[in-house]
C-alpha cells in the first residue's frame, strides 16, 4: 500500500526486518521503516500496536531482538539512550521524563549540565539558555521554576524544549500534544515547521488524525506489531488510516438508543478554589446531573477542570461550596468519606496518581474496593477473582494474565484498569478527568462505549475534555469552563461547536486567537 515513490537520498534512518519480543509476546514484527529527513515522519496504530516500542528502539531505550537500524547507510546498535543521543536522536516521551523536584533549567540539562570548570554547575548559564528554548515555545515558563507547580500541559514544553535543546538529527514526539491548548498546540506546529527547515527528521506519534493530516509529510501504520499501510499524507485522507489501522472504518462514537434520564443525583454549589498566587482556580462554579445523563466539561488548559473535579472529590480542604448527593449533602471533607457516600474520580494523570505501578492488573483493580471482599478478617479471594474477571471482560481489558505488572500494558488498557477500579467502588457519580488522553481511536471508542452503558444504567457521569469532537459525541449536556468559571450550560440538541469554542476563549486573554 505505498504511495508515489520519493528519492532515496533524503532517507536518514531506516529499521530493516526489525522485530522485538517480550517474554514470549510479540510487540512488533518484522518492521521495514524509512525516516526522511526535514519531514514529518507520522506513526499511527491502535494502543499496543508497537508504536512505542518501535520508538523505544531508535531511542536507545530497548534493544531490537531481530533486525538492524541504518543510520547515515551505515548499521548501528544503541547500547541505551545517551548512545542514541550522540547520534543525534532525542525522543520527547509521552508519559513525561521529568524530575518534579527539579527546577525547569535543571530538567532541561540533566546529565548534560553547564559547568564552569571546577565551580561546577553554571546555574545561571543554565536558566538562560533554557529560557532561549522556553521563548521559542512561547511557554510563558520560567526556567527558574519548579517542575511540580506547573500543570500538566506546561510540564509537556518542558519536555519539548529539553529534547530541542539537544539539537537531534532525529526528534521522537510520542503524543507531544496530548495535554496542549489549542493555542499551545499551534506553537508547537510552528516549532516543528522550524526543525524541519532545519532539516530535522521528526518522527510523529498522535492518535488526533486531524493532526496528523495536518503537519505530517510520511505516513506509516501499524496494526499488532505490523505495519499495515505507507504512504504520502498527501495522497490519503483519514477512512485510509482508520481503515489501516483497525481493518474496518472508524468505529461510530455516535450515541446509541436514547435511554430515559432519570432524578438529580448530583449537584455541586458555589464550589471555589483559591490560587496560592491569588485569584481563584475554580469561581463559583454550580452544576447538577441526573442519574443516566452524561455532563461533559469542556475548557481549555488552565480552565480550571481537573480542579473542579478534585475539589468535588476532596482533595483540596481549603476549597469552599457545597456538594449534594441525592438531595443530601455531603458535609465529609475527606476523600475516603466521599467515595464512600458514592463519589468516583478517574483522575487525568493515570500514571502518577491512578495506578500503583510496582502492583498486578488484578491487584490495581480491587485496591479502592477491597472492603466488599472481606469477611471477618480476611479477603474472599474467590468473590476477587470473579469481580477482576467481570471487569477484564466488561471493559474489554486486553490482559493476557491479570497477574503481570500494570506497566506490562498499554495506555488505553491501563486507563481501562482505572475505571475499573473505580466502578468496583460501586459510585452514584462517576468523574472522569480527560478520560481519553493518551489513547487511541480503538480504546477510546472502547472507553466512549463504557460510559454510555454506564449511563443507561443510571450512573451519572461528568467528564472533563479539551476534545470539541469528543464532547460533541457523548454528553447530554455541555457545560463551558473558561478562567475557573462557568460560562455556559447547553443542551446536546442545540449545542453548536462555534458557540462552544467563543465561549471557552472568554478571558482568555492571549488565548484569544483559537483553532477551531
Amino acid at each position: 500500500m505505498t504511495a508515489t515513490a520519493t528519492p532515496k537520498d533524503d532517507i536518514i534512518l531506516r529499521l530493516d526486518d526489525v522485530s522485538k519480543v517480550y517474554s514470549g509476546i510479540v510487540a512488533v514484527k518484522r518492521a521495514n521503516l524509512e525516516l526522511h529527513q526535514g519531514a514529518v515522519n507520522v506513526l499511527v496504530g491502535e494502543n499496543g500496536a508497537g508504536k512505542s516500542t518501535l520508538m523505544k528502539i531508535i531511542a536507545g531505550v530497548e534493544r531490537p531482538t531481530l533486525g538492524r537500524i541504518i543510520l547515515d547507510g551505515e548499521p548501528v546498535s544503541f547500547a541505551s539512550p545517551a548512545d542514541a543521543q550522540a547520534y543525534g536522536i532525542g525522543m520527547i516521551f509521552q508519559e513525561l521524563n521529568l524530575f518534579a523536584n527539579m527546577s525547569v533549567a535543571e530538567n532541561i540539562f540533566a546529565t548534560r549540565e553547564i559547568t564552569r570548570g571546577l565551580f561546577g554547575i553554571d546555574h545561571k548559564a543554565q536558566a538562560a539558555k533554557a529560557n532561549e528554548f522556553l521563548k521559542r515555545l512561547d511557554a510563558g515558563i520560567e526556567a527558574e521554576a519548579m517542575v511540580e507547580d506547573l500543570p500538566i500541559g506546561q510540564q509537556q514544553l518542558v519536555e519539548i524544549a529539553k529534547a530541542m535543546s539537544l539539537n537531534a538529527r532525529i526528534l521522537i514526539m510520542d503524543e507531544p500534544t496530548s495535554a496542549l491548548s489549542a493555542a499551545e498546540v499551534e506553537v508547537l506546529f510552528k516549532v516543528i515547521a522550524e526543525l524541519k527547515a532545519q532539516g530535522v527528521a521528526i518522527i510523529y506519534i498522535s492518535h488526533r488524525l486531524e493532526e496528523l493530516m495536518r503537519i505530517g509529510d510520511y505516513i506509516t501504520v501499524l496494526r499488532d506489531g505490523q505495519i499495515t499501510g505507507q504512504a504520502m499524507v498527501r495522497d490519503i485522507d483519514t477512512r485510509w488510516i482508520v481503515r489501516s489501522m483497525i481493518g474496518s472504518d472508524a468505529k461510530d462514537f455516535a450515541k446509541s438508543a436514547d435511554h430515559a434520564v432519570g432524578d438529580e443525583v448530583f449537584r455541586a454549589e458555589n464550589i471555589s478554589l483559591p490560587r496560592p498566587t491569588g485569584g481563584l482556580a475554580v469561581d463559583n462554579v454550580s452544576l447538577s446531573v441526573k442519574a443516566g445523563e452524561i455532563l461533559g466539561i469542556y475548557g481549555l488548559m488552565g480552565a480550571g477542570r481537573s480542579e473542579f473535579f478534585e475539589c468535588v472529590i476532596g482533595r483540596h480542604l481549603h476549597s469552599t461550596g457545597k456538594i449534594f448527593i441525592e438531595g443530601k449533602e455531603v458535609r465529609a471533607r475527606d476523600t475516603t468519606r466521599r467515595i464512600r457516600r458514592g463519589l468516583a474520580l478517574i483522575p487525568e494523570d493515570r500514571q502518577r496518581e491512578g495506578l500503583v505501578q510496582v502492583l498486578s492488573i488484578a491487584s490495581n483493580l480491587t485496591l479502592a474496593s477491597l472492603g466488599r471482599f472481606t469477611r471477618l478478617f480476611h479477603i474472599d479471594s474467590g468473590a476477587e477473582k470473579n469481580a477482576i474477571r467481570d471487569a477484564i471482560r466488561d471493559l474489554s481489558i486486553k490482559a493476557p494474565n491479570p497477574d503481570f505488572e500494570v506497566t506490562s500494558m498499554s495506555g488505553g488498557n491501563q486507563q481501562k484498569v482505572v475505571i475499573g477500579k473505580a466502578l468496583m467502588t460501586n459510585p452514584k457519580v462517576l468523574l472522569m478527568d480527560e478520560p481519553s488522553r493518551g489513547i487511541d481511536v480503538g480504546a477510546k471508542a472502547d472507553v466512549f462505549r463504557t460510559m454510555r452503558r454506564l449511563a443507561a444504567n443510571g450512573l451519572a457521569i461528568l467528564f472533563s475534555t479539551s476534545d470539541l469532537e469528543e464532547v460533541m459525541a457523548l454528553s447530554d449536556r455541555i457545560a463551558v469552563l473558561s478562567n475557573g468559571q462557568l460560562v455556559a450550560v447547553f443542551d446536546r440538541s442545540e449545542a453548536k461547536e462555534e458557540a462552544i469554542v467563543q465561549a471557552s476563549a472568554k478571558g482568555h486573554g492571549h488565548q484569544g486567537k483559537l483553532a477551531s
